[in-house]
Order: C-alpha cells, then structure tokens, then sequence
C-alpha cells in the first residue's frame, strides 16, 4: 500500500514517542537468519510519500516518489545505484541521481540501514526490514521526506526489451495537475505489449480528482517502451514508456514485474505493472471465494482527508458477494460493517465485454453508510489490484484471496516483516502529517502480550522532521471467530514514553496480514509478511 499524498502545508505536532504515557518498551535482542549476505545482488525499489521541501509558492508536505536500483555485495557495500526522483515540493524537474558509494548493515532479525552518497555529496538514508532475500520493506529516514516503499530482488538477464511482453495489469496513484489545482488520482488497468517495444491495447479506469466523476473503462492509448540504451539499461534495467500524453520511467525486477514513476507535467504517480496469468476469469462462474482488501487515499467530498479501507467479502461465482467484513479510517471517522440485514445490493460482475482483461467490478449498500463501489485488474485468479470509485473517494491498493482458513493463532505465529504508512491527525485545529513504520515483531500463540519486536519510523512535521529508530514494539492479537473477518491487534510502541495504535487485522493467509488503524489520530495502514 502507497502512502497517502497531501498538498497542503504541515504542522508540527507531537511525536508517537512523546505523546504516550506509561513505561518504555524494551526492543528485544535481534534474533534470526539475516545476515550482510542476505542483501546480495541487483535489486529495485520504488518509494513514495511527503517532501520536506518547502520552495516559495509550493506547499510543504508535497507528493514525492523516487524510484531505482541498487547493487548490494554481500559484505555491506552498496557499489552501485541509480534512482528516479519526483518531488513536486522543489520546484524542479524529474532528477536522475548517480550514487558513487554506499554501505548497508542487516541485523539478524532482518532490519538494517542503507546509506547511499550522491555525487553532489548528498546523502539518501534508508532504514529496511527483510521480509526474505528477495524483498522487504523500506522507509527514507534522512528526513528530507518521509517516502516509504519496497525493494525486490531483480533478474540482470531480463534488463531487455523483448522480455517485456504479454498482459500486465498496472496500479498508479499520486496527484493530477488541472489548470486550477493539484488533486489525487488514481489510474488502475491492462496494457498489452509485443516484446517489441510496442503497447498495442489495453483498458484503464481513472479516478481523478480534477474530474466531475470516474472515467469507467476507456482503452489504453497506443505507446511504446524501451530499455534505455546505455548503463543505465543493462547495469540497473532502466526503461522508459509512454501512455498516450504520459511518460514513465520504470525499472525492471523481472520480466513479470515492473516498478514505474511518471515524469510529466501531468502531475506525478507512480505504481506497479505485474504480468496477467493466463487463466484469469472471463464470467461470474469463474469468480468464487473469499477476498480481502486494503486500499489507501482520499475522501474529496463532505469531511475531506486521508482515507483508508480494509475488507473482506466472499463472492458466489454466480454475481453475488456476501460475508462481508468492513473497516473504513476516514479522516479519523471510524466505520465498521458487518454482514448483516444492513446489507444490500452485494454484487459482482466480471466484464465480459473486455475479455481477458482481467476487469471486473463490485459493489454494496449499507444502511447508514451509503453505497461503496469498486474496480479491479486481476493479476491471476488469486491476486489483483482494486480502485474504489464510490463518490467522493478517490482510493486504490491490493486485492488477495483469502486462502488456509479458519485461522488460529497456532497457524499465524512467527515471525513478521511490517510496513504501516499514512497520516497522523492533530488534536485540535492543525493540518495532518505524514508517518511511515517499518520493523520487525515476533507473533507467538500466547493468548496475551504475544507481540514483541522493533520499528523505526518518520514523521513530517512544519518546524522539526523526526526520526525514531529502535524503538520497542509490544501488543496483542486477538483472533475473532474463524479469523477471515476483521481481528483485533493492539500495538504499544515505547520510546521515552508508550503510546498505543488499535488495528483491524485481516489474515489472508498464513504468511500474510493485512492491517487498518482503528483509531481516530491515525488513518494509519499496512501489511505484515512472514520472515
């Protein structure tokens, strides 16, 4: 899940660490597998977030994005990188940043620090949690903004052209420029590529704030695509693709996965682009099961601010969904429905008039709450991206297949990478701020406090960027019912001080959590992976 994007100014406000009562927390000693040679090899990431920025007549807290690829030795040397740089808090263009030199350290329980020097001599600081040797988590803690992302482990052999082909359904998020205003947008879809060069169709669905309301399905425009010809191409799997009026720069982790960035006067998103199985559904019959999901962005209507969802729903496979859990964090309103007579007009339809797109739609009423409709791209029948395109909301994320259930704390303990980004909400009469947690915590089957561990986190304030690192985790999950609907976790993190994040947690599966806050100071989400 990307980061909420704001463009507006930021205030100081108090810090997690210093907001809390009670007894510090204790990181306990790392204890795991990783090691310096974990990290080795080619790998890309791609991060978003809030500029610290501040250039005359543009607002703090602006959307920025970067997007790159680093060589890791194995030995705690970072002896090459490259990154893509969007921040719309300078005042200035795209920017393509050379690194000259770099270090990184991994502790045992998979979390570490990434120091990149520019040739100008900046310095670009990254702190990590390892979900495996091939991925993780990852949030910028140099505090010149506070993006947050993930990195994967690239393959060198496919930094070409021709091993770009097939279908890809695409997610991108950030904000669209009008002649008027800055507004966030979300575009979700299908190309088609011929190995080529050449996007020769697809279907997108846009949500964006500039308009009066959702697009609906609209074909692609014709584009192209290519690796770029120098280094950059073979050493980082550096490419380059134009959308009709857009242009991206992406970075290729393998011939299924891309990581983009748009560098445009459009406005700025950024997103991923993963290649479609073959055998995705093209009727209703061929969509059955349980699925949950977690999407992150904007109310734009009544009580305007960051928003954040997780459900999960079954579908029937004959265009009905029901089971429906639901959690919505909207500016610090919190909402939970649940399946009941409260519910009507719970449908789905797969798009059989775009076959093979992978399209498909739902859509429910609740009583009180109104009506919530959805888009999605399926990758495969297991996992696809979602767009929300109810009024006045302008959000997207993941959509997984909730597969292993019931689930029990006995099947869910070990160990887990997390991720949590969003916004924290002053008291009283201020404007949000940016937040991003990245840390490491061991689950155990106890009934109580079986939650330990350690996160590092950002928070973009007006007058003071902090950075708190090794600070102490300590909760509780609490498994309701067979465990597919929304479960109760209770997270203390202890600095000087302790404070306490209540979230709705969705178990996918047996290595995946999804996680809501449920509090009203923070429209706070993420997702935990098993070590």
């Amino acid at each position: 899940m990307r980061p909420f994007v704001f463009l507006v100014a930021v205030v100081a406000a108090c810090s997690l660490a210093a907001c809390g009562g009670g007894q510090p927390i204790v990181p306990p000693p790392p204890s795991g597998g990783f090691l310096n040679t974990s990290l080795t090899g080619h790998y890309a990431f791609s991060m978003t977030g809030a500029s610290a920025n501040c250039s005359p007549g543009v607002s703090c807290g602006a959307y920025v994005a970067r997007v790159g690829s680093f060589f890791a030795d194995g030995s705690g040397n970072i002896t090459a990188a490259i990154e893509d740089v969007v921040d719309l808090g300078s005042g200035l263009p795209p920017v393509l940043v050379t690194f000259v030199s770099g270090v990184y350290s991994i502790q045992p329980n998979g979390r570490g620090v990434i120091a990149l020097q520019a040739s100008d001599g900046g310095i670009l600081q990254l702190n990590l949690t390892m979900q495996s040797s091939s991925q993780g988590f990852l949030v910028e803690t140099d505090l010149r903004a506070t993006t947050s992302g993930s990195f994967n482990l690239q393959t060198t052999a496919d930094f070409a052209t021709t091993a770009i082909k097939n279908n890809y359904a695409f997610d991108f998020s950030g904000v669209s420029f009008s002649a008027t205003s800055a507004a966030p947008i979300s575009i979700l879809g299908q190309i088609v590529t011929d190995g080529a060069g050449n996007i020769t169709g697809g279907t997108q669905d846009v949500n964006d704030g500039n308009a009066s309301a959702p697009a609906g399905p609209l074909p692609v425009p014709p584009g192209t695509y290519q690796l770029d010809s120098g280094a950059t191409g073979t050493n980082f799997g550096r490419a380059t693709m134009t959308l009709g009026t857009r242009s991206f720069v992406f970075y290729i982790v393998d011939t299924t996965h891309l990581k983009l960035l748009e560098e445009d006067s459009l406005g700025g998103t950024s997103g991923e682009a993963l290649q479609q199985s073959a055998n995705l559904p093209v009727q209703n019959s061929s969509f059955s099961g349980s699925f949950a999901f977690l999407l992150g962005g904007n109310q734009t209507s009544g009580t305007t601010g960051p928003l954040a969802r997780a459900a999960r729903f079954t579908s029937d496979g004959n265009g009905g969904i029901g089971a429906i859990s639901f959690d919505s964090n909207s500016n610090g309103n919190v909402v939970r429905i649940s399946q009941g007579s409260n519910i009507s007009a719970a449908t789905y339809a797969i798009d059989s008039s775009l076959p093979g797109s992978g399209r498909g739609t739902f859509t429910f009423t609740a009583s009180g709450q109104g009506t919530f409709q959805y888009v999605f791209y399926l990758i495969s029948p297991a996992q696809g991206f979602v767009q929300e395109t109810s009024k006045g909301v302008i959000g997207d994320g993941a959509l997984l297949a909730q597969t292993g259930g019931p689930f029990a704390l006995s099947g869910t303990a070990g160990n887990y990478a997390f991720s949590w980004t969003g916004v924290a909400l002053p008291t009283s009469g201020g404007i949000p701020f940016d937040e991003n947690f990245v840390g490491q915590y061991v689950l155990s089957t106890g009934s109580s406090n079986n939650m330990s561990g350690v996160v590092d986190y950002t928070q973009l304030g007006l007058s003071a960027d902090s950075f708190f690192t090794n600070v102490g985790v300590a909760g509780t999950l609490t498994i309701k019912n067979d465990g597919t609907v929304a479960n109760n976790m209770r997270v203390a993190l202890g600095g000087s001080s302790t404070t306490t994040i209540n979230f709705a947690a969705y178990i996918v599966n047996s290595q995946t959590m999804i996680l809501l806050s449920t509090d009203n100071m923070h429209v706070t989400a993420g997702f935990a992976l098993r070590q």
